[in-house]
């Protein structure tokens, strides 16, 4: 499977390969009429991708932060109410309507 795999890679790898090689051309980006830059579309093209995946990773990593302080503070929470003493009448038994009967048997 892992020859597959590797295979399929290469194939995509030398497509994308010779699709960059006909892009080629120049291209002119303009940042408000402030700065201009030319450079090779497939150069333009790769900036815009890894941009994208940067963010993209930047913005998981800010939420997975964010997910394990959550955990982290449930968990000292969970902690603290297992340790804790036990108070009286907080028993499953222990609401109203569940007293023992006075009147018994």
């Amino acid at each position: 499977m892992s020859v597959v795999r590797w295979i399929f890679i290469a194939v995509v790898f030398i497509v994308l390969l010779f699709i960059s090689l006909q892009n080629a051309q120049t291209v002119t980006l303009q940042v408000f009429n402030l700065y201009s830059w030319q450079a090779p579309l497939v150069f333009v093209v790769l900036i815009a991708f890894a941009t994208g995946v940067a963010l993209g990773l930047l913005a998981g990593a800010i939420k997975v932060v964010r997910l394990k302080r959550q955990i982290a503070r449930l968990r000292r929470d969970h902690r603290r109410i297992l340790a804790a003493p036990p108070t009286s009448g907080t028993g499953p038994a222990s609401e109203p309507g569940f007293a023992p009967p006075s009147t018994g048997f």
